[in-house]
């Protein structure tokens, strides 16, 4: 099988907030991976862009660190010839010096290869910077490219895009003025995992799900998005956003699309983020008071204003739960759930889908409509589970709920499924959007999550407070539900 790297064009990878977490962390040990596959360009380089006074040398080194500390068993041999492709280059993210030496470095760059190379720019900073970037990106012209044939330009950004949907759409506005849609991507690293990418291949390439995928076969609908953690370190960011905006209005929500989306004909990126975004355009948005009361519930857990750098009197929800619908004849009046916590009794994000039985019930004398349930488990213990019943063994039609599973780790031993940066990067390079959020998706996401957000900002809605590692919200929503 050929190299799909193999005709991947000269490249410059320019890293704005090269030294911060999302570096250490997640874009070096991504980096490194592609080297060691091949699924690089055969001529790249990656330029670090911060305020941090380093040479080339000690920004090697440091990168070198990171890349060691994540990457398990990686051979230092690799790892330094990896790091040689790596130069720095200090400046403050708002002055056009920093970004002058950058034009400067291409030209260099570029006379060197003797072409016109691709350039990248991945905003790996806090968004309050990203304003200040975007302008100076397009005013220094550094995102022009060579020609319309020859040296294109792509900004990477990553999520929260926005706070709210003013903010958002003051920030497309701005995009839109200075880039075409064409060279921005926007990441939600969720659409890079591999068990988010199956999705579409699980609806739509298994020809018995699609006929019973509506409201005549489906009574709910429910994603689950649990971590048994807290907030750690993120207390600035996390009380000034909470649990809705964090995970909700952006991995949860981008899960919803791709379960409940129509076939898109074809899995071009176009297609594929069109029908997402339809179906985020048609979710039923709460306003009033009294839809946001009965609709919707949120919690924080105990302890959590004592964490760093949260405000001691803190109303910002480490919990939520919404009942919401889709406003299309397909799923005009199937409940959807969307659950997502801090510090919950377990880990998980979790898609499940329980099938009505048919009318009249042909069910042994007494018994319940027996049900079926589809189980599409993200992660950890990637799998999908779907119950069946059986008889029991004996005289009497007694019937016992099984279960088909399928265990992706098991299926596919040796394949990394959890580097989903690794996936967008080279997504990116190769210029493929079908991984990235659309401008619909984005605007469509903050117009069903913001008045839900203001509402309870406004506190029309009790804070429950929750004891941590417990279900006592688990079982308040399954109250509420009765």
């Amino acid at each position: 099988m050929s190299n799909p790297a193999i005709n991947l064009l000269p490249t410059i990878f320019v890293i704005l907030g090269a030294t911060g977490d999302l570096m250490q962390k997640k874009l070096a040990p991504s980096l490194f991976r592609l080297y060691e596959q091949k699924e690089l360009p055969a001529l790249f380089q990656v330029v670090g862009f911060s305020r941090d006074s380093l040479d080339d040398a000690r920004f090697r080194h440091l990168v070198s660190d990171m890349i060691r500390a994540k990457v398990k068993g990686c051979s230092k041999q690799k790892v330094e010839e990896f790091t040689r492709f790596f130069s720095y280059q200090q400046g403050l993210f708002e002055e056009r010096a920093g970004y002058e030496n950058l034009a400067s470095r291409f030209g260099m760059q570029d006379g060197e290869w003797k072409v016109c190379s691709n350039k990248l720019f991945y905003l790996a900073v806090p968004p309050q910077f990203y304003r200040t970037i975007f302008y100076q990106l397009a005013e220094s012209g550094l995102t022009k490219p060579c020609s319309p044939t020859e040296g294109w330009t792509r900004v990477i950004v990553e999520k929260p895009f926005g706070k709210d949907l003013q903010t958002a759409q003051e920030l497309d506005r701005l995009l839109g003025r200075l880039f075409r849609e064409e060279q921005i991507y926007r990441i939600d690293h969720y659409l890079g995992k591999e068990t988010v990418q199956n999705i579409l291949a699980f609806r739509f390439a298994n020809s018995f799900f699609e006929p019973i995928w509506n409201r005549e076969a489906v009574e709910s609908i429910e994603i689950k998005f649990w971590e048994d953690f807290g907030i750690g370190d993120r207390g600035i960011f996390y009380d000034g956003s909470g649990a809705l905006r964090d995970v909700g209005q952006n991995h949860i929500l981008q899960l919803l699309a791709l379960f409940l989306m129509s076939n898109p004909g074809d899995f071009t990126p176009e297609s594929i983020r069109k029908e997402r975004a339809r179906v985020l355009k048609a979710l039923r948005v709460w306003r009033s008071v009294k839809d946001i009361q009965q609709m919707t519930m949120r919690g924080q857990y105990q302890g959590y204003r004592l964490e760093k750098d949260v405000d001691a009197s803190s109303q910002t929800e480490t919990y939520f739960r919404i009942e919401t619908f889709l406003q299309t004849p397909r799923w005009q009046g199937v409940p959807i759930y969307l659950e997502g916590g801090k510090q919950m009794p377990e880990s998980k994000v979790e898609v499940t889908v329980v099938f009505r039985h048919s009318a009249p019930c042909l069910c042994p004398e007494g018994g319940a409509h027996y049900k079926n349930t589809l189980r599409y488990r993200v992660q950890p213990q990637e799998a999908i589970h779907l119950s069946f019943w059986i008889k029991k063994p004996g005289a009497q039609m007694e019937l016992e709920e099984k279960d088909f599973a399928f265990d992706y780790r098991a299926a596919f031993e040796g394949h990394d499924l959890s580097d989903a940066y690794k996936r967008l990067l080279f997504s990116v390079i190769r210029g493929d959007q079908t991984l990235f959020v659309s401008t619909e998706e984005i605007l469509a996401g903050w117009k069903f999550v913001d008045p839900i957000v203001r509402a309870w900002e406004e506190g029309v809605t009790e804070l429950h407070e929750y004891a941590q590692k417990s279900d006592m919200m688990v079982k308040m929503k399954l109250s509420a539900d009765v």
